[in-house]
Order: structure tokens, then sequence, then C-alpha cells
């Protein structure tokens, strides 16, 4: 909204142009120059601002769930944070990478394209030494994988595609799956240099060893669903209704979940020199009356009460009251 003038104001404007004091050419030269933006043809800002908080808030949701994963697949504390979110051009990020390095590329389906995973090869030294049993806090030698340890963190690499189909389900149903690994930055070419990508990078640690973890996505794989990706459609979709379908299908599961019921008699304290001298016939008292009901258990919790008794010939127990909320059932 333009500023509104007072009345002093203008009148002080009007008397600095009668005066010369103010030229018209030079307001004229201040508002066009306001006008004009700088744009950079070598590296086109194709991912608007709100579309990348919403990368962000899925590879939240995907460190969340990987940093989970790992530290029970390697049983030791893992941290996965995001530093940052943002659109480069490919050979900016694809020449900035070391080698040797550990690239998974994976292809995005049903996208048309690929993305590629870029670890650190500190952190995935790190990760080979704990699987195979050591403590993974040495100082390692950079050199080239063996076919190995390849092997090793394909595996991971495998467990991780469940991964970014849970963290992108709010927007797409993935089926990702890994490609290859490359150890080489050079035969890595998943778009052209001068394409746009996302590039979400984060901070990894395992254990003590920190290192870092980039998503590279290029802009051609996620232009389909540019629109699904807003913050709007974001926070429209993770508070959807289930259709009726989904109920009956959770009801269904429901109904055919199998419970542990058990009917307890009563209950004592008896001392462990009295258990090793029980013997036939001897009497065990327990903390009811003849009149007490059966508590009949659902998991751990008291849900009926019941009279014990026999049918065909079999003990049983006879249910007579359903226990609500709030009912005393003493203990």
């Amino acid at each position: 909204m333009s500023e509104i003038l007072s009345q002093s104001e203008i009148d002080a404007l009007l008397q600095a142009l009668s005066s010369g004091e103010l030229d018209v050419q030079q307001i004229k030269e201040v508002e066009s120059s306001r006008k004009i933006s700088k744009y950079d043809f070598r590296n086109p800002q194709k991912i608007a601002k709100d579309q990348l908080r919403t990368l962000e808030i899925i590879h939240e949701n995907f460190g969340r769930l990987f940093q989970t994963f790992l530290s029970g697949y390697l049983r030791a504390p893992i941290k996965a944070s995001i530093l940052t979110v943002d659109q480069f051009a490919y050979s900016e990020f694809i020449n900035a990478i070391p080698n040797p390095a550990f690239l998974s590329i994976i292809d995005f389906k049903p996208l048309n394209g690929q993305i590629l995973i870029d670890i650190s090869t500190n952190v995935v030294y790190s990760i080979i030494d704990r699987i195979l049993g050591g403590d993974g806090e040495g100082e390692q030698e950079i050199r080239p994988f063996t076919e190995i340890e390849l092997s090793l963190l394909t595996n991971i690499v495998d467990r991780m595609m469940a991964i970014i189909s849970e963290a992108w389900s709010n927007v797409i149903d993935l089926k990702p799956k890994l490609d290859k690994i490359d150890t080489n930055p050079q035969f890595a070419q998943i778009v052209p240099h001068n394409e746009t990508i996302a590039l979400i990078t984060f901070n990894l640690e395992v254990g003590a060893t920190e290192g870092m973890m980039n998503i590279c996505i290029p802009y051609l794989v996620i232009e389909p669903i540019l629109d699904k990706l807003s913050t709007r459609f974001w926070f429209s979709t993770t508070e959807k209704v289930p259709s009726e379908e989904e109920l009956k299908v959770i009801k269904n599961k429901i109904m055919n979940t199998k419970v542990t019921v058990r009917a307890e008699l009563g209950s004592t304290t008896v001392k462990v020199k009295d258990i090793l001298n029980l013997q036939e016939g001897d009497v065990i008292k327990l903390d009811v009356d003849l009149e007490d009901k059966a508590k009949i258990r659902v998991g751990s919790n008291v849900k009926f009460l019941g009279n014990i008794g026999v049918y065909k010939n079999k003990m049983a127990v006879k249910i007579i009251n359903v226990v609500k909320d709030g009912d005393e059932i003493g203990g």
C-alpha cells in the first residue's frame, strides 16, 4: 500500500520542487530502479518457497523415520536433522562432491526420473565398522569401497525405500527402487548440468561421527506434483476423514483380532519355602469369599464378572455382569 502524505509533507514537497531542490527526473529514476530485480538465468528459481517448505516438512518426517530405523539397525545413537532446503543447478551440487563418494541413485516411481542420495564417506565408514562389529569411532582412511562393503550398504539403502515411501505418503503413493550405487560423482548424471534441483541437506550423527546427507530431487521429477507441494494441500490431507471402505477394513481387522481372556479365581501370597513343601491335598487359601464373583480379564483389564461352574465336565465361567468404566471392582 502506498504511503499517505500529510498536508504539511505535501506542502514541503511542492516547495522543494518549485525551488529546484528536488528534481522530478530523479524521482522517476528512483521509482524505475525499484521495479527492477536481478534474475540469474544460470540458476533459475523454479520452485516456490511454499513448495520448498513442504519438501522440508516431508523430509523432517523422513529424518525421524530414518534415524529410528538406523538406530535399531546399528544398535547405536543416531541423529538426523535438516540443515537447509534450497534449489540449485545440478552442476553446483555434483561438482562439490569429493571422489570417492557414496551415491545412491533411486528410481522415483511412478514419477519419471531419479533422485540421488549422497552420504558423507566418514559416516558410511562408521556405519560399515558398526555392522562388522566395531565401535565405529576409529579414524578411517579415505579409500574405495570393497564389494563386500557395497553389498552391506546396498542392503541398508534397500530398507530406506519403505521409509521414503512413508514420508511422501501424504502427497503421492511412491514405489521407490534403488537403481544403483556409484562412488564416482562424474558417473552420476541423473539430469543435465544446468537443470534445477531441490537439495535437502541433513546433518547426520552416527555415535561420535558426524557428516552430511544430501537428498537431490530434480525439478523435472517433481514437476507433475508441484500443485500438491504446498502447505495448504499438505495440511488439508493430513487430517482427511477415512472413507466408508477404509472404516470397513479397520472394523474387520479389529473384529478378527485375537486377545487373551483370563478368568481369575482369586489371588494370594505364598512364601517360597511353603511352595517347595506343597503336596497333593494341600489347600491354598485365596483372598476371596465363596459368593465373590470371578474377575474376567481381557488383556490386562477386568471387563466382566462371572460365576465359576462346570460345563460338559469342564471348568467354566458364566458371565453375569459387564464391568463399565468407573465401576468398583476391587482390584
